[in-house]
C-alpha cells in the first residue's frame, strides 16, 4: 500500500540517521588506521551504526505507530490513504470509470420488452459447459476430434447483430485409433472447422440450433468458412510434417475419407540434409531423418499450440487465459489472444497475490489457424511499458489501425483483466479516504455456492442496449451487491464495440430502494412450488436436472433474471434445454421458451425478431403456428397421461399433467385472451 505515516515521519528519519552513522563510522575507521587504533575504532563504528539503526529504524517507528498513529489513525493516515486510492485506480485503469445513476424504480411493460428486442433476442440460453457436452456428442463426428472450449462472439448474420457461441473442432492425436509415426506426424495433421450457433435458439428436441456445422463446415446463414483447416490451435501440442509423400487426412465423407496436401506457408521448410538433421535433433526423432516420406519441400510445424506459440514469440508479455477464434470476412479462421504488460513496481498501488500492481491490455496478438502467422498489434499506445518494449524491439508491434476491419469488429475486452478490475473496484470505488477507511460502502460480487461454480458466475458477455444508448452492443458485465447483503447495488460493463471499446461504465442503483440481487432471485426460484414440483418429477424419472447460470439482464433502468433448465438422461451425455425461468421483481415464471415466459410475465405475445424476419410474406403469424403446435402437444400429453393412469405409473401421470397445465397456460398467453 506504500509508505505509512510512521514510515514517512519516523522510519525515513531513522534511515537518514543510520546513513549518517555509517558515514561517521567510516570516518572513525579511517582515523583509527592513521592513529594505529584501527581495531578499537572499527568496533566503535559498528556499534554506532547498529545502535542508531536499532533505535531509529526499528524502535522509533514502532513508538510513533503505537503512541501517535494508533490513537489518531484516520487523521494521520488520510494523506497516505488518498495517495494509495489514487495510485491503485490509476495503476488498474479504474480512474476512467464512468458512473451513471439509475432510478431503479421504473416498472417494465410489454412495450419496454418490445423496444429492447436486440437485448431479448440475444439473451444467452446456452451455458458453455452443457453446450460443450452437446457439441461433443453431436458434432465431433469422429473420436479423434475434440471441442476444447466454447467462446462468445458477435456477428452480423443475415442483416442482424447476433451473439453466438462457437467452438473449433480440433484434432486430438491422443485419440487416434492407431498411433504410429505416419498417423500422428504425417497423416492426421489438423483439425477441421468449427460449430457455431446463436445463443438463444433451441430446436423442438431441446438441442442448440447450429448455423455452421458438420464436415466440411456447412453454413445455413450469410457467414461462411472457406479455409477450415486448423493446423494451429489450443489442443495442437505435437509437431507434424505437412506436404509429404503421405496424403494428409482432411475430413470424413460418408464411408470414405477425403485427403489433401498442405498449400500454405506455415512451418519450416525441411530443405537440405543438414537442416533435416537439425530438425531430427531438435525434435528428438530419428524417424525424421530416416523417413522417405519427408522431402526437402516438406514443412515442419512445431509450436502449434497457440498459447505456447505466442509466449515463445513474445516472452516479455503475459497472456489472457481465454484465446478465441474468429471467422474473418474472407472465411479464414484466426485466433485472437489478449496480451498484457505488467509490473510489481507501481508506487502505492494495491498488489495482487503474486505482487503485480499494474496491468494493461496493451497488445492484441492474431495467429492464423492455417499457417501460424503471428502478428502483434499495439492496442494501448498510452502504456509506457509497451512503448519501451516497442523501442527495444522495433518493428515487432504494428499499430492497431493496421488490423483489418473485420478482425477489429471482433476484439473484446479481456475477461482476466476485467475480473481483477471488478474485484478491486468493489472496494476502490470509495474514493474518499474516510469512507474507504471505514469501508462504509464496500461491495462484493454475488456468489452462488454451487459445486464446480467458476469464480465469477455472473460475469457474462451480452448483446444489449445500454441505458441511454441508441444501439445494441456487445458488452462484458458483472453485478455488485453490498458486502454481506443480497440486494443489488450496481453493475459494471466493459464496452467492446467501435469507438467505445475499452470504456468501463458503472450503473449505480439507489440505496434507498430494494432491487433484488441474484441470490435473492435464486431463493425465490427455489421456493416456487411449480418449479420445485417439476424438478422433483424429472429427478424421479432417472434424469438429471442441470440448472443453468442465472443471467442478469438490464432492460431500461430495471433488471430481469433468466435461468435456463437442462435435462440430461441418467447415463446420457447430451443435455437438452427444457425450461426457461424468468424473474422480475418478486415474480417468477417458468415456461418452455423465453418468449412464452416473457409473455406470461408481461402480458401479450412477445415475438422473436428472428422468427418474424424468417416468416415469408403472407405466411401465418408465428403465434398461429405456435398455437397449433401447442394444441397438438396438449393432445399428446393428455393421451400419455391417460396411458400412465391405466398402467398405474402415477409418477409419470403427475409429470404429464404438470406439463399439460404448462402447455395450456402457454396457449392462453399466445391468444392473449382471444378465444382459440
Amino acid at each position: 500500500m506504500g509508505a505509512s505515516f510512521a514510515d514517512l515521519h519516523a522510519q525515513l528519519t531513522g534511515l537518514r540517521l543510520a546513513g549518517l552513522a555509517a558515514v561517521a563510522g567510516g570516518a572513525l575507521v579511517l582515523w583509527g588506521a592513521r592513529s594505529q587504533g584501527l581495531a578499537r575504532n572499527a568496533v566503535l563504528a559498528v556499534g554506532l551504526y547498529l545502535g542508531v539503526s536499532l533505535l531509529g529504524v526499528a524502535l522509533y517507528p514502532a513508538i510513533v505507530q503505537k503512541l501517535i498513529v494508533a490513537p489518531n489513525e484516520l487523521v494521520k493516515e488520510t494523506p497516505q490513504l488518498a495517495s494509495h486510492i489514487a495510485a491503485t485506480r490509476r495503476a488498474w485503469g479504474l480512474d476512467s470509470v464512468v458512473t451513471r445513476d439509475l432510478t431503479g424504480e421504473a416498472g417494465l411493460t410489454e412495450r419496454d420488452i418490445r423496444a429492447n428486442r436486440p437485448t431479448i433476442d440475444n439473451i444467452r440460453l446456452w451455458d458453455r459447459d452443457p453446450l460443450l457436452q452437446t457439441f461433443g456428442q453431436l458434432q465431433e463426428i469422429r473420436t479423434y476430434y475434440d471441442f476444447v472450449s466454447v467462446d462468445d462472439d458477435r456477428y452480423w448474420i443475415d442483416g442482424q447483430y447476433r451473439q453466438v457461441l462457437l467452438s473449433p473442432r480440433e484434432l486430438n492425436s491422443a485419440s487416434l485409433p492407431t498411433r504410429t509415426f505416419i498417423n500422428e506426424r504425417l497423416t492426421f495433421t489438423h483439425g477441421m472447422g468449427l460449430t457455431l450457433g446463436p445463443v438463444n435458439q433451441v430446436t423442438s428436441e431441446g438441442l442448440p440450433v447450429l448455423f455452421i456445422k458438420d464436415l466440411p463446415p456447412a453454413s445455413s446463414v450469410s457467414l461462411h468458412v472457406t479455409r477450415p483447416e486448423l493446423y494451429f490451435g489450443e489442443l495442437s501440442d505435437s509437431w507434424v510434417f505437412a506436404r509429404t509423400h503421405q496424403r494428409e487426412f482432411d475430413y470424413p465423407s460418408g464411408d470414405q475419407n477425403i485427403f489433401t496436401s498442405y498449400e500454405g506457408i506455415g512451418g519450416v521448410r525441411v530443405g537440405s540434409f543438414l537442416r533435416r538433421l537439425v530438425l531430427a535433433t531438435y525434435l528428438r526423432a530419428l524417424k525424421v531423418l530416416l523417413s522417405s516420406d519427408i522431402t526437402s519441400d516438406s514443412r515442419a510445424m512445431y509450436f502449434r499450440n497457440i498459447r505456447l506459440r505466442a509466449r515463445t514469440a513474445l516472452p516479455f508479455l503475459s497472456f489472457d487465459g481465454d484465446p478465441y477464434l474468429v471467422v474473418s470476412d474472407s472465411g479464414r479462421l484466426r485466433w485472437i489472444l489478449d496480451a498484457y504488460t505488467a509490473t510489481s513496481r507501481y508506487p502505492y498501488a494495491q498488489p495482487l497475490d503474486d505482487g503485480t500492481n499494474y496491468m494493461r491490455n496493451s497488445v492484441k496478438v492474431v495467429i492464423d489457424a492455417f499457417d501460424g502467422t503471428v502478428t502483434a498489434y499495439l492496442a494501448d499506445p498510452r502504456d509506457p511499458l509497451v512503448l519501451t518494449l516497442a523501442k527495444v524491439f522495433p518493428e515487432i508491434f504494428q499499430p492497431l489501425d493496421a488490423m483489418s476491419k473485420d478482425l477489429r469488429a471482433h476484439l473484446r475486452y479481456p475477461e482476466d483483466l476485467f475480473h481483477v478490475q471488478t474485484d478491486l473496484y468493489a472496494t476502490y470505488h470509495m474514493a474518499e479516504p474516510d469512507v474507504f477507511y471505514h469501508r462504509e460502502d464496500q461491495w462484493q460480487k454475488p456468489v452462488l455456492s454451487r459445486p464446480g461454480e467458476r469464480p465469477d458466475p455472473f460475469l457474462r458477455h451480452i448483446v444489449m442496449r445500454l441505458p441511454g444508448e441508441r444501439q445494441a452492443e456487445f458488452i462484458l458485465m458483472v453485478p455488485f451487491t453490498p458486502r454481506g447483503k443480497d440486494n443489488l447495488a450496481s453493475w459494471m460493463v466493459a464496452r467492446n464495440d467501435g469507438e467505445h471499446y475499452g470504456r468501463l461504465v458503472l450503473y449505480r442503483l439507489p440505496k434507498q430502494s430494494l432491487v433484488y440481487g441474484p441470490t435473492q432471485i435464486v431463493n425465490r426460484i427455489n421456493q416456487d412450488t411449480d418449479i420445485s414440483r417439476q424438478i422433483s418429477l424429472w429427478d424421479q424419472r432417472g434424469s438429471e436436472v442441470i440448472r443453468g447460470n442465472l443471467l442478469v439482464i438490464p432492460i431500461e433502468e430495471s433488471l430481469i433474471y433468466v435461468q435456463p433448465l437442462y435435462l440430461r438422461a441418467e447415463g446420457g451425455r447430451i443435455p437438452e434445454m427444457k425450461r426457461v425461468v424468468v424473474a422480475y421483481q418478486n415474480q417468477v415464471v417458468m415456461e418452455e421458451t423465453l418468449e412464452a415466459g416473457l409473455a406470461r410475465m408481461f402480458g401479450g405475445q412477445v415475438e422473436s425478431t428472428a422468427a418474424a424476419a424468417a416468416a415469408p410474406p403472407g405466411a401465418a403469424r408465428p403465434a398461429d403456428g405456435r398455437a397449433a403446435d401447442l394444441a397438438r402437444r396438449a393432445a399428446e400429453l393428455y393421451q400419455r397421461a391417460v396411458a400412465a393412469q391405466r398402467s398405474g405409473d402415477w409418477a409419470r401421470y403427475g409429470e404429464e399433467l404438470s406439463q399439460l397445465g404448462e402447455v395450456l397456460r402457454q396457449l392462453q398467453a399466445v391468444f392473449g385472451g382471444r378465444q382459440p
